[in-house]
């Protein structure tokens, strides 16, 4: 099975917030994992206070000049 969706990052919830602003000012609209949040819903502990930023593989090339622009 083709992996449509690619990890661009990973990091805490307030970077995630930037980041997604930032893709979504060039139209592109991320999948954000947050596991935390799903395990505080669940009931249970979550590890780590991490959250993934994904985007589809036909967008990388767009989201990793966004995720540079911000990076300086």
């Amino acid at each position: 099975m083709e992996q449509v969706y690619i990890k661009i990052f990973t990091g805490s919830s307030i970077e995630v917030l930037g980041i997604k602003c930032s893709l979504e000012a060039v139209n592109i609209i991320p999948i954000i994992k947050d596991e935390p949040e799903s395990a505080r819903l669940a009931g249970f502990g979550a590890p780590s206070e991490m959250l993934q930023v994904f985007v589809h593989k036909d967008e990388l090339a767009v989201a990793q000049k966004a995720l540079a622009a911000i990076n300086g």
